[in-house]
């Protein structure tokens, strides 16, 4: 993309630039160098995209559901033949390999697959005669007006872990999209347009802090959705909650892995080599705490140094590279901080990612893996998310010892257990405080007919986003309840 491209804002039907917006400059994270420029959104721009919403909203929610999931057929269409494209403009702005690009896109598709099925899915029930002559109702409703603020790390992905659901349901939703990677929503929406979904029904405004306290504050938007960290979670939580709408906030993780002494120890490292690695760390289902076992720690420990030390870093369009850059300069910073502060506290750098160089991306932001043995469970780095290729390691005598550490932490997003024990797996998912277990998995990500759960302090909100989560909230009940006298029919 030319140096000189402009990321505008696609409200009621236009592609718009605010007259009175500041501009982000948008970096390609494994060079550092431009990609583009994205607009900076005042309040009233949300205002004027409320508005288009309202006025397409009456129409819309009237729309047959079968008449409303046929954009969405287009728009999968579209995705599917403009797969490359988007797996590529991925990996441009966010740094990850071709590969995890090419993962992400496929997940984004399938939400919209299952989000074609709302016909079905948002139906209703009814009781004949609950009394006599009355017969009872109930029926699903749009919500109005919905809004999405969506991370920089999954960029094609979560915005359509929401919006297909929202337009099925017959709502009118406009998505914020992070401003470090705004490029990869800005080509989502001109498939949308492709569609001719019709004008405000979906709609893209960029910003940063301005634009998305403008979205919780608005007395016209009825529902949002969140992805980022538990501290923003919490604040979109607690202000759209006071100010009346319905909310679901996804927030951080410190995921950890519990490794016995009877897993296969190739295909556990490797496993977990590549949850904790993968996307350079930069995402909620990343494993970030390793938990030994008994006679596992030296095994596990020597396996998975040496995957991470043969990993290859660099750029995400060349051939043969496992693992890109982070994000941004001040990611690379935070995290090797991180590892400096780990290291200073009694941590041991097993394999030390600081200062990695890429040959010809001498500029990007790169941060090897880094393993880190010896940590403290009661310290900082095993309680904190980094957001980073940083695998925290530690070790305990049992297993009820790794599930009591595990349900120590405030986070409750995802956690794995490596075994061969059938036994000791169901005490492990029946026991755990977490939303996504996996069993001989490093990534438990849901499929997109399955909610995509979270405890404790890495969601807020009661319905979680993706399957029938999502249609449960972006719709809303309404029970009927009706009697007709038959002396009335008479009468006609």
């Amino acid at each position: 993309m030319a140096p000189s491209t402009q990321v505008l804002n696609f409200v009621n039907g236009c592609w718009q630039r605010p007259e009175t917006a500041d501009w982000l400059t948008v970096v390609n994270p494994a060079t550092a160098g431009e990609i583009g420029r994205v607009t900076m959104s005042p309040a009233s721009v949300v205002d004027q995209a409320t508005k288009a919403a309202s006025r397409a909203f009456q129409q819309w929610r009237r729309t047959p559901a079968v008449e409303r999931v046929q954009y969405l057929f287009r728009f999968k269409q579209l995705l599917e033949d403009n797969f490359e494209e988007l797996s590529r403009g991925v990996t441009l702005e966010c740094g990850k390999t071709l590969a995890e690009a090419r993962g992400e896109v496929r997940r984004g598709i399938e939400n919209v697959e299952v989000a074609c099925g709302i016909p079905a899915m948002m139906q209703g029930y009814n009781s004949e005669n609950i009394a006599r002559g009355i017969d009872e109702t109930m029926i699903r409703q749009p919500v109005g007006i919905v809004a999405a603020i969506t991370p920089f790390n999954f960029p094609a992905m979560i915005p359509l872990w929401f919006a297909p659901y929202a337009i099925g349901c017959g709502n009118c939703i406009i998505v914020k999209p992070s401003e470090r990677v705004p490029v990869t929503m800005q080509r989502l929406a001109q498939l949308i347009e492709q569609t001719q979904l019709p004008a405000g029904v979906f709609q893209v405004v960029n910003g940063g802090r301005e634009a998305s306290q403008a979205i919780l504050e608005h007395p016209d938007i009825r529902a949002i959705s969140f992805v980022g960290s538990s501290a923003v979670a919490r604040h979109v939580y607690s202000t759209a909650a006071q100010h009346g709408k319905r909310v679901q906030c996804q927030g951080g993780a410190k995921n950890p892995v519990v490794v016995l002494p009877d897993a296969d120890m190739a295909m556990t490292s490797r496993i977990i080599g590549d949850s904790a690695f993968g996307c350079a760390g930069q995402r909620c289902l990343a494993t970030s705490n390793v938990i030994t076992v008994g006679e596992s720690r030296e095994p596990f420990g020597e396996a998975i140094a040496e995957l991470a030390r043969s990993r290859v870093v660099g750029s995400g369009f060349d051939d043969g590279v496992e693992m890109g850059p982070v994000i941004s300069a001040d990611s690379k910073s935070r995290i090797e901080e991180w590892i400096a502060r780990a290291t200073a506290e009694g941590a041991q750098p097993v394999v030390d990612g600081r200062g990695t160089s890429v040959e010809g991306c001498s500029e990007g932001f790169f941060v090897g893996p880094t393993i880190l043995e010896n940590v403290d469970p009661a310290g900082a780095l095993a309680a904190t998310e980094i957001f980073g290729p940083v695998l925290a390691a530690m070790h305990v005598g049992t297993v009820d010892e790794a599930i009591e550490l595990i349900n120590s932490g405030r986070y409750g997003n995802m956690a794995c257990l490596f075994t061969a024990s059938g036994s000791a797996a169901r005490r492990f998912r029946h026991e755990v405080e977490a939303g996504n277990i996996g069993i001989n998995l490093g990534v438990a990500a849901p499929m997109a007919s399955f909610p995509f759960s979270g405890w404790k302090d890495s969601f807020f909100g009661d319905l979680h986003g993706q399957g029938w989560d999502a249609i449960e909230f972006y719709t809303q009940k309404k029970v009927v309840v009706e009697r007709w006298p038959a002396e009335w029919s008479r009468k006609f």
